[in-house]
C-alpha cells in the first residue's frame, strides 16, 4: 500500500432527516491525482470533509493507509487542506502565511525556514516573503495557500474548489502548474470541482458523484469513452441520444431498432441488461458523427444542417435527422468543413465503434 492511500467503505452521511452520501464505497490509491466530479449538491465537498475529519460519517468507515480514522481529529490526521475561500490570514506577510502551520506544529525555525523557501519556490513565490497578502493577485494567493499546506508535507492533500473564482486564462495556467507539482511531489491529491474539462485535465481517476452516491469511477478518457449511465454521459461531455428498443438478443450481437434504422451491434456495447421490447438510449460523441465521411459500419443518415457553431479551430454543426436532432464536431480544417453552410443536406455517419447504448431500467 502507497503512503496516502484512502479507503471508503459503505460511508453515509445525514444531516438530520436528509440523506447526503449514501453507501460511499471508493479506494483511492496513494501517490494519485483523484477528482470527484459531480453538480452542487451531489456530496462531493461533504465526503471531502469526511476524509479530513471536519465530519464524522453517520456510518460506514475511512481509513489512511490502513489505519481507521474514526475519532482521529483533524490534526491528528496526515492531510492538508485548500479550502475555496483559501483561508489566508491578511495581517501576516507570506512567510508568515506559509510558516504558520509548521509553527503550531513546534517546528525548529532553521528548519521553518528552510521548508518555507522551498514551498514558495516550488509554487513559484521565491522572494514573495515579505509581501502582504493584499498585494497578491488571486493567483498569487492559490499559490500561498498551496504552499502553506504543502509545507506541511502531508500525505494527502485535499482541494475543495480551489480555483473556482479564477478567471479562464489564469485558472488554466494554475492547473498546469497544480498537476506539474503533484507528480514532483508523488502526494495524493483529492480535488472538488463541477467543471468536468478541469476533471479530465489534472485527473488519474475521476470520481463521478450524483445525489449522495458514487456512479462511475475510471480514468477520464474510459469516463468519457464508456460512460456507465445517462446521467454520466451528459456531466461528462456533449452527448448525442437517440431514442429506441432493443429488437434481438443473442450471444453475439444485440439488434437495436430505432424507427426505420436498425443497428446491430455487440454486447460491449450495451449498459444494463437488454431483453427484447426493452426501451433504450443510443450515443455517441458529436466528435463520432461524420459530415460526409466514408462508408463505414454503424449509423448513416441523411440529415440537414440547422446552424452553423465556428469555435477558434473547431467547426460544430446542428443536425436535423429523421431519429432526431444530433450535434456533430469537427475541425476547422477537415474535409469538407469550410463547404458547410446552414441549410445544407448532408449524408452522417457514426461508426458503430463509437456507440453506447443505455437500456433503460
Amino acid at each position: 500500500m502507497r503512503r496516502g492511500t484512502i479507503t471508503v467503505a459503505g460511508v453515509g452521511k445525514d444531516f438530520g432527516t436528509t440523506t447526503v452520501l449514501d453507501g460511499v464505497d471508493l479506494v483511492i490509491e496513494g501517490g494519485s491525482f483523484v477528482t470527484l466530479l459531480g453538480p452542487s449538491g451531489c456530496g462531493k465537498t461533504t465526503l471531502l470533509r469526511l476524509i479530513a475529519g471536519f465530519l464524522d460519517a453517520s456510518r460506514g468507515t475511512i481509513a489512511i493507509d490502513g489505519a481507521p480514522m474514526q475519532g482521529v481529529a483533524p490534526r491528528r490526521r496526515p492531510i492538508g487542506m485548500v479550502f475555496q475561500n483559501l483561508a489566508l490570514f491578511p495581517h501576516l506577510d507570506v512567510f508568515a502565511n506559509v510558516a504558520y502551520g509548521l509553527k503550531v506544529r513546534g517546528a525548529p525555525a532553521a528548519e521553518i525556514a528552510v521548508k518555507v523557501s522551498r514551498f514558495l519556490g516550488l509554487v513559484g513565490l521565491a522572494g514573495f516573503e515579505r509581501r502582504r497578502i493584499g498585494q497578491l493577485s488571486g493567483g498569487q494567493k492559490q499559490r500561498v495557500a498551496l504552499a502553506r499546506s504543502l509545507a506541511l508535507e502531508p500525505a494527502i492533500l485535499l482541494l475543495d474548489e480551489p480555483l473556482s473564482a479564477l478567471d479562464l486564462q489564469l485558472r488554466r495556467q494554475l492547473q498546469v502548474e497544480l498537476k506539474a507539482i503533484q507528480r514532483q511531489l508523488a502526494t495524493t491529491f483529492v480535488f472538488v470541482t463541477h467543471d468536468q474539462e478541469e476533471a479530465t485535465l489534472l485527473s488519474d481517476q475521476v470520481v463521478v458523484m450524483e445525489g449522495g452516491r458514487v456512479r462511475q469511477v475510471g480514468s477520464p478518457g474510459d469516463i468519457y469513452r464508456r460512460p456507465a449511465s445517462p446521467f454520466v454521459a451528459r456531466f461528462v461531455g456533449d452527448i448525442n441520444m437517440l431514442d429506441g428498443r432493443i429488437a434481438t438478443v443473442n450471444g453475439t450481437s444485440v439488434s437495436v431498432d430505432l424507427g426505420h434504422h436498425r443497428l446491430d451491434l455487440p454486447p460491449s456495447a450495451i449498459v444494463g441488461e437488454p431483453a427484447a421490447g426493452a426501451a433504450c438510449q443510443v450515443s455517441c460523441r458529436p466528435e463520432a458523427v461524420a459530415i460526409a465521411g466514408p462508408t463505414a459500419d454503424g449509423l448513416a443518415l441523411d440529415a440537414r444542417i440547422d446552424a452553423l457553431h465556428r469555435l477558434g479551430p473547431t467547426v460544430k454543426a446542428m443536425l436535423a435527422t429523421p431519429l432526431g436532432p444530433l450535434t456533430a464536431l469537427m475541425m476547422a480544417g477537415a474535409p469538407h468543413a469550410a463547404e458547410l453552410s446552414e441549410g445544407n443536406s448532408v449524408r452522417v455517419v457514426v461508426p458503430s465503434d463509437t456507440l453506447t447504448v443505455f437500456v433503460s431500467t
